[in-house]
């Protein structure tokens, strides 16, 4: 159980991450909360490397130009979902985020040439109306369009980086997603930092920084979880951010998912397993003899910090 409890572990994390991001939301800015986590990350990151030699793995690569991609479509994605969650409580942030394995697939058809079946096109069918189940209620009723089309940037992102890892999935180790990234997201983030910089009291300074740890932490335990099971079995474990961003919702800012977010997301993740299923199946997994079939999901958000291919092989 070792795996499925670092996974739950990075979870809540992630959790913890955005729900951290989502209180600094109202008072800085993006440029400054993302600069300022990710000068935090490389920080700790070359730190951990001056005290254990090669930490993490080899920093280099081969292949510049889709690590490049891959980081860039990293900043797009969090900066959709900080904007996202300045708007919309966590669950419903969650609940469009999962449809995340559908753009994936579409991007595995279109990009990678890999065969996808019928089944697995109905249910992201399926899954996309499960969250507009969910979701047009609230926008008729003049909810945060902005939010929604920012969660949805971030999702799209996600799954762009997510077929990007399944490209460089022979790549050991997670320092190539920890250093790149960070060092982009000071470059690109920075000079907004600089310019709509509000100074933090020391308590908003703690968080500024805690997010830099939170992200760091998560990744770590997510790759660990990948290190000691396979994503075969650690893919279900994947949905329980939903359960973890409707406790936060409620603990932090005492908002209980309405019946909608809940119908809604139970239809995503049933037609989320169903897809994966489908499309296991058809590459011949499940069948006698062969070997055993078990969904896939996201366990959070920015794939290369939460699946196998972004560590230890998304």
């Amino acid at each position: 159980m070792k795996g499925p409890a670092l996974l739950l572990a990075g979870i809540v994390v992630y959790g913890l991450l955005d729900a951290n991001n989502k209180l600094l939301s109202g008072q800085y800015g993006l440029g400054q909360v993302i600069a300022f986590r990710y000068l935090v990350l490389i920080g700790l990151f070359l730190a951990a490397r001056a005290v254990w030699r090669g930490a993490f793995g080899p920093i280099g690569t081969t292949r510049p130009w889709l690590h490049l991609l891959r980081a860039l479509s990293m900043m797009v994605g969090a900066a959709g979902f900080f904007l996202a969650f300045r708007q919309l409580p966590l669950a419903e942030g969650y609940l469009v985020f999962f449809t995340a394995p559908f753009m994936t697939l579409a991007l595995a058809a279109t990009v990678l040439r890999e065969r996808v079946p019928p089944a697995a096109w109905a249910w992201c069918a399926v899954g996309f109306a499960g969250v507009l189940l969910a979701v047009a209620p609230k926008l008729t009723g003049g909810g945060p369009l902005l939010g929604y089309l920012s969660v949805l940037m971030g999702t799209a992102s996600f799954a762009v980086t997510q077929t990007v890892n399944r490209m460089l999935r022979d790549e050991p180790g997670i320092a190539r997603i920890l250093f790149w990234p960070s060092l982009l997201g000071i470059l690109l983030y920075g000079p907004f930092a600089l310019r709509d910089w509000v100074a933090p009291p020391p308590l908003h300074l703690a968080m500024l920084a805690a997010s830099g740890v939170l992200a760091g932490a998560a990744v770590a335990l997510t790759a660990a979880a990948f290190r000691h099971a396979d994503a075969a079995r650690l893919g279900t474990y994947g949905y329980a951010a939903l359960p973890v961003s409707v406790a936060l919702d409620l603990l932090i800012w005492g908002t209980p998912p309405d019946p909608m977010t809940l119908l809604g997301g139970a239809v995503v993740v049933v037609a989320c397993l169903m897809s994966e299923r489908a499309r296991l199946r058809a590459a011949g997994y499940g069948k006698p003899g062969g070997k055993r079939w078990a969904p896939s999901a996201p366990s959070g958000r920015a794939a290369t910090e939460r699946t196998a291919e972004s560590g230890s092989g998304p």
